[in-house]
């Protein structure tokens, strides 16, 4: 997955920088390396789905209400 980024004429290396991590935000490679960023084993890794679906549970239920 590579991302290219031609510099528009007259653009200042923030603005392409700019461009650049909201193009990476946007591919979702922020949070692929965040993810990445350390060794999770299989059973932490249930452990935490679980609790995000049961905290996704719980909050549906109290819009239902």
């Amino acid at each position: 997955m590579a991302i290219r980024i031609k510099a528009r004429g007259g653009e200042h290396p923030e603005g392409l920088m700019k461009r650049f991590k909201k193009l990476c935000e946007k591919e979702g490679l922020t949070k692929d390396v965040r993810k990445r960023e350390y060794y999770e084993k299989p059973s932490e890794r249930k452990r935490r789905s679980a609790r995000k679906a049961d905290s996704r549970r719980s909050r549906e239920q109290s819009f239902s209400k």
